[in-house]
């Protein structure tokens, strides 16, 4: 059984997001995020360093550090593309994001831009280990 993040029962169940904050591009980005109420729309988990038990089920640190995930309140785990429109569909703060995120989410957009988003992650080891 997949359990939602952990929240206060007078807290509606908020989306997690696993980020790599050892990679220098994507902790600036992550930063951005959660700037104003981003902060505190969804939780904000460093992959790069957290205990293992911060990670939840069938997430593994390999796993989180290779891309972008975000488990949904229901206990569903997206990654790639599908997890930035997911995030980004939950920002408050950036309403004109949302909108595009919620535009764009089908199938055959996520595919391609899951494979930018791909061709990103090859370039980012570079950035990661040189930081």
């Amino acid at each position: 059984m997949v359990l939602p993040p952990v929240t206060s029962t007078s807290e509606r169940p908020r989306p997690t997001v696993y980020f790599d904050g050892a990679c220098p591009v994507c902790r600036r980005e992550i930063a951005h995020y959660r700037q104003g109420s981003g902060e505190h729309a969804l939780n904000w988990v460093d992959a790069a360093a957290c205990p293992p038990g911060d990670l939840g089920p069938a997430l593994s640190r390999p796993q989180a550090l290779a891309r972008l995930h975000l488990r949904l309140p229901d206990g569903q785990l997206v990654h790639g593309a599908a997890a930035f429109l997911a995030m980004w569909a939950a920002l408050p703060d950036h309403p004109r994001l949302a909108a595009w995120a919620r535009r764009l989410n089908r199938p055959a957009v996520v595919a391609v831009l899951d494979a930018a988003y791909s061709a990103f992650l090859r370039v980012r080891r570079l950035w990661r280990r040189a930081a």
